[in-house]
């Protein structure tokens, strides 16, 4: 064979060879980072990551072979929040989750350009988050909780539980409820139709839970309302053994506060937030630009009712409200 052919050919075959060993290499790993302000050890948390975690998996996105994510747990300590935020930003993910306002606020402060995406933010236009709903711009979009009317329907269900209402405090956290005026209007607003007091209590540390239900039981036909904040949701331990020690009536925001032994919840399906979440994730990862994805609201509410707990505080539960519920615990 002469050299000029044997150099054709030669050629030639390097073109087909790399072939396979370009099928047979592994899809490039994309990183997803994780800000969220609960607890490791949450159990609730955990579930609600599973769902993510299931969602992305059907979507094709599988931890250890083409996804990594990097999670930062904040525990409650909103003093955290903004050195974790940091951290993974500097990380340089393709694309970052944060659960809960206090969460986005400081991953927007750490980065305009890796995309975000947010869950469990209340009035994200109000705060300045976004540019508007529909088309959020910038680098952040999410899922929104603002659904203000949810504090008369608390109030409605709390006298519904308990007649002789006559008073009901609300208690949050201002440093991770920013949003807590919104809530409050409706609560106060309610509260006049129907006659009762509306009380508000800030509550800074875990200290302060016990004493701020102590003072509120003290009064005849009171009721507590935890507004939705990641304070209380960790934190709802307490908040439920003393809402029990002291027999109020209590009404969450979270489910997990009836199925950790409060007394009725109503609010967001948050697993359902999470597995949608995932579907942002998926859409950015394959190309979407976040300011261009709509802000979506929640679609799915849930009523729980622990009768059990009702039983303990000699409350009997109506039966129009039960016959609403998504989910009765006995």
């Amino acid at each position: 064979m002469r050299r000029r052919e044997f150099i054709a050919l030669l050629g030639s075959a390097t073109g087909v060879w790399p072939l396979p060993a370009r099928a047979q290499q592994p899809a490039a790993v994309r990183r997803v980072g994780v800000l969220i302000n609960l607890f490791e050890h949450d159990l609730e948390a955990q579930r609600l990551l599973t769902a993510f975690r299931e969602e992305l998996a059907r979507l094709g996105w599988v931890e250890g072979r083409n996804l990594r994510i990097d999670y930062r747990w904040a525990s409650g300590d909103v003093t955290r929040i903004r050195t974790l935020a940091k951290e993974l930003v500097q990380l340089s993910p393709d694309i970052i989750v944060g659960y809960a306002t206090p969460s986005i606020v400081n991953l927007r402060q750490e980065t305009d350009s890796i995309p975000i995406v947010f869950l469990s933010v209340t009035d994200p236009v109000g705060q300045g988050l976004v540019e508007s709903l529909a088309h959020p711009g910038g680098n952040i979009t999410g899922f929104a909780v603002f659904e203000f009317s949810l504090g008369a329907k608390w109030l409605a269900a709390l006298r519904q539980i308990a007649p002789n209402l006559k008073r009901v405090t609300t208690i949050f956290n201002p440093k991770t409820a920013p949003y807590y005026p919104l809530y409050l209007r409706a609560i106060e607003k309610a509260a006049s139709s129907l006659d009762v007091e509306a009380i508000a209590i800030e509550i800074h540390d875990e200290s302060e839970i016990e004493g701020a239900i102590n003072t509120l039981a003290r009064e005849p036909d009171s009721g507590l309302i935890a507004m939705p904040d990641s304070f209380n949701m960790t934190h709802r331990q307490t908040i439920i053994a003393s809402a029990g020690q002291y027999r109020l009536p209590a009404i969450y925001y979270f489910p997990l506060f009836a199925s950790d032994g409060g007394l009725i919840s109503y609010g967001p399906d948050e697993t359902d937030m999470f597995r949608r979440t995932a579907g942002y994730v998926d859409r950015i990862l394959k190309g979407a630009k976040a300011g261009d994805l709509p802000v979506q609201q929640p679609t799915n509410f849930r009523l729980v009712i622990n009768l059990k707990t009702a039983k303990a505080l000699g409350i009997t539960v109506p039966a129009a409200l039960l016959a609403g519920a998504d989910e009765v615990i006995e």
